[in-house]
């Protein structure tokens, strides 16, 4: 009986231990980075604990900020929008080394621009 038990504990360990369970709690915290392409700058994110993301792009050409808001999902694929109401997108991917990446297009000012970006969590 000793031995099932064991057995058995030991096989619950490993099915409920799986480093390989995707969950939000991995990207939750601040994140920032730069973006270049057709304009550059920075950037800054906050991930909630409900997926919902936050934040701001600064750029260094024109000397303003646009707002970034969109969701994160629990295998990291952000998707965000630039400016309110919606002048652009800010898309990519964070990963649980903690390092993110994507690319963002922005139609204000004009014309349109557009390029990549890349962080890390802070």
């Amino acid at each position: 009986m000793k031995k099932l038990f064991l057995l058995l504990l030991t096989a619950f360990l490993f099915i409920g231990c799986s480093s390989d369970d995707d969950t939000i709690y991995d990207y939750i915290g601040t994140w920032s980075g730069k973006y270049t392409g057709s304009d550059d700058g920075t950037w800054n994110l906050v991930v909630a604990s409900d997926g919902k993301v936050t934040g701001t792009m600064h750029s260094t050409v024109n000397d303003e900020n646009y707002n970034i808001s969109g969701n994160l999902t629990d295998t990291g694929d952000l998707t965000a929008v630039i400016g309110l109401p919606d002048d652009g997108e800010f898309k990519g991917t964070l990963s649980r080394e903690k390092k993110g990446n994507g690319n963002w297009s922005n139609a204000v000012p004009t014309p349109a621009r557009y390029g990549t970006w890349t962080g890390d969590k802070k």
